[in-house]
């Protein structure tokens, strides 16, 4: 069962591994490296993840089969942000209204 992508969930696994899982090639660890401020108004709550990848493998923006051994298999729109030394960096965002 997938645990709720949810703020304090992330926050919970910040420093982790999770895989992200491709059809047909072998999965790709990466590492949730920051988990930024919840925000919230009346109608919204937002909030953004950082994950940081290796430095031989390049994910296009698009939609992605996570995996981690906690919060289960999930998908996620992640978009690369940034290329150091240590790897590729890659940002989801969450944006929902509120009922």
């Amino acid at each position: 069962m997938t645990t709720a992508l949810t703020q304090p969930v992330f926050a919970s696994h910040l420093n982790t591994k999770f895989r992200v899982l491709r059809d047909g090639q072998e999965p790709v660890e990466i590492e949730l490296v920051e988990v930024g401020e919840f925000l919230q108004s009346e109608h919204q709550e937002r909030f953004s993840i950082t994950f940081r990848g290796p430095g031989d493998t390049f994910f296009k923006q698009g939609m992605y089969d996570f995996d981690h051994s906690t919060m289960g298999k999930f998908r996620l729109f992640i978009v690369p942000v940034d290329q150091k030394d240590d790897g590729y960096y890659y940002e989801a965002v969450f944006n929902r209204l509120i009922k």
